[in-house]
């Protein structure tokens, strides 16, 4: 096209008519449902996450000490600005009292008390389950870590609701064990309440891997911090590539459910000094 200034009158004329029409005329995309709300493109996925730890408490769980039983053992999360300890209490199949630490810089384990020598494979396999304990119970809350990855997918419409749609992949460096996991979370466009998450796991290693699909219920806040149990759904059709279809498999009621994640006696205290 030749430059404007090219044009006969008339055909500027009418430019300038059309390009005035359309500073008129919003932007939109029909088949984004909270454009109403929001310019959805101009949403980074970092602002969403930011926002979405800010609604779930997390500037309360900076400094708090927040416990909870799961699965018949007690664990305490302890929090004092990036500093951290996990403890997991429980009773073995023996009748011995087991406790698990795992801080910013040590782990170890105690039996009746005594602190007991673990192998490399025990201690990952401590440092597995406490953690990803702690990390889903406090989501979005770890989701600030600089090891992670957040890319905006779009907008989905769940149940009627519309959702910012996020994956979140990790570095290696930072990213533990399973940083080679994928995350898609979908965040609530108005009040960025996280109530449903996908993921893939056991990717790149030697365990079979595998992918679910959580739904939050029985959501409450406790003394500031938004906590949730879950409903664990997984699908034979869905792959770790294609995360992004299961709300679509969940609208038409076809997900089986495999568990359910609940957590009891949920108790939020500030971290002691």
């Amino acid at each position: 096209m030749p430059p404007v200034s090219t044009l006969p009158h008339l055909r500027r004329g009418l430019l300038g008519a059309v390009i005035a029409l359309l500073l008129l005329v919003p932007a939109c995309t029909s088949d984004d449902p909270s454009a109403s709300q929001e310019n959805a493109g101009t949403v980074s996925a970092d602002s969403i996450l930011a926002e979405a730890i800010s609604a779930h408490g997390g500037q309360v769980i900076d400094t708090s000490v927040v416990a909870f039983t799961f699965r018949g053992a007690r664990f305490r999360l302890f929090h004092d600005h990036g500093r951290f300890r996990y403890e997991r209490a429980f009773i073995d199949t023996t009748g011995r009292r087991v406790r698990d630490v795992l801080s910013n810089d040590s782990l170890f384990r105690t039996v009746d008390g005594q602190v007991v020598d673990l192998t490399d494979d025990e201690r990952g396999a401590v440092n597995t389950a406490v953690n990803s304990v702690a990390y889903f119970a406090l989501l979005p809350y770890k989701l600030s870590d600089p090891a992670v990855n957040a890319r905006r997918l779009g907008i989905d419409t769940v149940r009627g609701t519309p959702y910012h749609r996020v994956e979140v992949t990790f570095a290696q460096e930072g990213g533990g064990q399973d940083w080679q996991d994928r995350f898609v979370y979908w965040f609530n466009s108005s009040d960025r309440s996280m109530d449903f998450l996908a993921y893939a796991y056991g990717l790149g290693r030697e365990e079979e891997p595998g992918h679910r699909f959580r739904e939050a219920y029985n959501v409450r806040r406790v003394d500031g911090v938004r906590m949730a149990d879950y409903l664990n759904f997984t699908d034979s059709t869905i792959t770790p590539s294609t995360l992004e279809s299961y709300p679509d498999r969940f609208g038409e009621a076809s997900l089986e459910e495999v568990s359910r994640v609940e957590l009891d006696s949920v108790d939020v205290r500030p971290t002691p000094r």
